[in-house]
C-alpha cells in the first residue's frame, strides 16, 4: 500500500510537471476553466437580478450552493479527470499495458496526465465561495469549516464514484462517453440549483436514486442553516458527507466487477 502511494504520487507530479512545460498552453487551459465556470455563475447572477428568489432560494443563498457544488466537482476533476480517456485506451488496446505492471489500473490511468482545466475550476470555486460567505452573512464557527470541508470532500465523492462506475462499462461496451456526458449534465443542471425547482417526484429522484441532492443543496441548506423542505431530516442532512464515501465505494465495486470481463480489443 504505501509502495502504491509513493508510485502514485511521482507518477502524478510526472504529470503536473508535463504539463507545465507548455507554459502558454497551461495558462490558456487554466482561463478557459476559470471563463467556463464563471460564466455559469454569471448567468444565475443574471437570472436572479431579476426575479427575489427561485424555489424559495435568494441569490446569496443560490451563490453559496453554486459555489459548494463547484468546489465539489473541482476537487473531484482534479485527480479523476483522466477516466474521460477510458474509451479511447480501452478502443485502442493502451489499457493492456495497465494489466501487467504492479499498479493498481486505475491509479495508472489517472496518473497518466494532468487536467489544466481542472485548476480554473479550482480557482473559480474558491473565488464563489468567498463572495458567496460575504453577500450571504456567513459566519464560519470551526465546526461549520469542518462540515463544509467534509461535504466537499462528500460530493467529489459522490461524483467520482457515478464517474468511476460509468466509465468502468468501457470494458464492455468500450464507448460510454454519451453516458458519462449524460451524468455530467444532471450534476450540472440539477445540482446547481435548489431541488425544490424541479417539482417533488424530481427531487425525490434526485435525492435518494441518483443522490445529486447530498452533493450541494443539502450541505448548503446546513450551512445556511435553512433545512425545511429538503425531503430529508435534520439527523440525514448533517450526516450528507457519508454519502459520498458509501457512494464512492460502491462505485469502485463496480469498477473492479467490470474489469474481469474485460476483453482486449487489439490493435
Amino acid at each position: 500500500m504505501l509502495d502504491s502511494a509513493r508510485v502514485t504520487w511521482a507518477l502524478t507530479r510526472a504529470a503536473v510537471r508535463g504539463a507545465a512545460q507548455y507554459r502558454l498552453n497551461f495558462v490558456i487551459l487554466a482561463l478557459m476553466g476559470i471563463a467556463y465556470q464563471g460564466s455559469g455563475f454569471a448567468f444565475i447572477a443574471v437570472v436572479l437580478s431579476r426575479y427575489p428568489s427561485i424555489g424559495g432560494w435568494t441569490f446569496p443563498q443560490i451563490a453559496v450552493l453554486y459555489a459548494l457544488r463547484l468546489l465539489a466537482h473541482a476537487v473531484y476533476l482534479v485527480p479523476l479527470y483522466m477516466l474521460n480517456e477510458l474509451d479511447s485506451l480501452v478502443r485502442e488496446g493502451t489499457f493492456d499495458r495497465f494489466l501487467v505492471r504492479p499498479l493498481n489500473p486505475l491509479l495508472q490511468v489517472l496518473t497518466r496526465r494532468f487536467s489544466v482545466n481542472s485548476l480554473g475550476d479550482t480557482v473559480t470555486a474558491v473565488g464563489i465561495l468567498c463572495y458567496a460567505s460575504s453577500i450571504a452573512d456567513l459566519r464560519w464557527t470551526p465546526m461549520t469549516v469542518l462540515y463544509a470541508a467534509a461535504a466537499v470532500l462528500g460530493g467529489a465523492l459522490i461524483e467520482g464514484g457515478l464517474a468511476i462506475a460509468i466509465s468502468s462499462m468501457a470494458f464492455r461496451f468500450v464507448e460510454v462517453w454519451p453516458a458519462r456526458y449524460l451524468a455530467d449534465h444532471i450534476l450540472l443542471n440539477f445540482g446547481s440549483y435548489p431541488l425544490s425547482v424541479f417539482g417533488a417526484v424530481a427531487q425525490w429522484v434526485m435525492t435518494w436514486i441518483v443522490p445529486v441532492a447530498f452533493v450541494a443543496w443539502v450541505p448548503a441548506a446546513v450551512i445556511l442553516d435553512s433545512t425545511d423542505g429538503l425531503g430529508v431530516s435534520g439527523t440525514v442532512a448533517w450526516l450528507a458527507p457519508l454519502v459520498g464515501a458509501i457512494w464512492f465505494c460502491l462505485g469502485y465495486q463496480v469498477w473492479r466487477f467490470q474489469l474481469r470481463s474485460y476483453e482486449s480489443t487489439g490493435n
